[in-house]
């Protein structure tokens, strides 16, 4: 019996009845004790007890259609507000529908259960439950997504944070127009100055609209967006959360190349830059994936361990939370905001220039092959 003694340390499993009164806290501390109820809670805890200290720098990857659902407004931008997201990755779809929030736009709630032809015929989009106009809603927002890639401040080379940054300053403007409250991710971010990235911007409606400019070859169009600026902006921003005696945690909202790119900023430190490092030391992954698909999405922090991306000595401070991330994100929301204390904005996007060039320092000062580097280019 000795030997089990330390298996049988746990909490007991007695819960009390869940009353009317209960909060979300209440019920989650007391109540999702197993499975994946007790991988929220420990997800949870681990926001309150980690992720709240004030040298811990959270980036968040958020993929699948999560915005035409409302996650915006009722949950990223109240973490972030709160402090609980200092820099995002997002596809470009999500950032697309961001903007129809923005433009006071609107999306209904419908049913999965309907005759797609039908939908056609009638000018409706479906994103499963979710409709929208065809005209009213997508192409309204290309017209008015047009009118904003042409104008002059858009008219160089530059990755997806900085361009999301001028967006976001535009969005920002458009909420204030038609009032509609802060429901705008982009417009958020640029009042925080939070960076947000896209790993594949070509892979959107946004990208398809700055292609689609492109076929007018005007000689005052001339944005290009340019994937590395991406990779070494997004690293840059780890790197310095490392170096500067802090903590790197991720929250993976869903999986594909958002969680890619957030995660791959430590192979890129270790691996590419040849710079000493760990990865990251906090990791809560929600995701309805499974691991032995071979797919990233899946894919676990421990085995992510094994690519230089999750610290080993951090693999107990991870949480895979396996479910529906518009069922388990509004949850984590409001743990976050009733009982994690509040953390002031990093508004990492305004010191860009400035962990760039710290990032570019120390990669010269570590990597021995740069010589070699120099002379192959000649």
């Amino acid at each position: 019996m000795k030997k089990l003694n330390k298996y049988l340390c746990g909490k007991r499993i007695l819960p009390k009845g869940i009353k009317a009164a209960d909060s979300v806290t209440q019920i989650i501390d007391e109540t999702m004790l197993a499975y994946n109820s007790g991988r929220l809670r420990a997800a949870c805890i681990l926001l309150k007890e980690k992720y709240s200290a004030s040298n811990v720098t959270i980036g968040m990857s958020l993929a699948g259609a999560l915005t035409p659902a409302g996650l915006g407004p009722s949950c990223i931008i109240p973490l972030m507000k709160h402090g609980y997201i200092d820099w995002l990755v997002a596809t470009g779809a999500n950032m697309y529908h961001d903007i129809h929030f923005a433009f006071n736009l609107p999306l209904h709630q419908g049913s999965a259960r309907v005759d797609d032809a039908d939908l056609r015929k009638h000018g409706v989009i479906r994103i499963y439950d979710i409709y929208g106009d065809y005209y009213g809603v997508l192409l309204e927002t290309d017209v008015e997504l047009r009118k904003i890639l042409v104008q002059p401040q858009f008219q160089k080379e530059m990755g997806t944070q900085e361009f999301y940054y001028l967006l976001g300053r535009a969005m920002n403007q458009y909420e204030k127009k038609y009032q509609t409250g802060e429901v705008s991710i982009l417009a958020c971010a640029y009042r925080l100055g939070i960076p947000i990235f896209t790993s594949s911007p070509g892979d959107s409606t946004i990208g398809m609209n700055i292609a689609g400019l492109e076929l007018l070859e005007h000689k005052n169009f001339k944005l290009k967006i340019n994937p590395s600026i991406d990779v070494n902006e997004s690293t840059a921003i780890v790197l310095d959360a490392k170096k500067s005696g802090g903590k790197s945690a991720v929250i993976l909202v869903g999986g594909g190349s958002p969680k890619n790119f957030i995660l791959q900023t430590e192979p890129q430190i270790q691996e590419i830059l040849r710079i000493k490092e760990v990865g990251h030391d906090y990791d809560i992954n929600i995701t309805d994936a499974r691991p032995d698909t071979g797919g990233l999405s899946g894919a676990t922090p421990s085995e992510a361990v094994s690519w230089g991306k999750i610290d080993p000595n951090q693999v107990e401070e991870n949480v895979v939370v396996y479910g529906d991330s518009t069922v388990y994100l509004p949850l984590m929301t409001s743990y976050v905001l009733a009982s994690a204390r509040k953390k002031k904005p990093k508004k990492l996007y305004h010191r860009r220039a400035e962990l760039y060039e710290k990032l570019k320092q120390t990669f010269f000062k570590h990597n021995k092959e740069i010589p070699l580097l120099k002379r192959l280019l000649k």
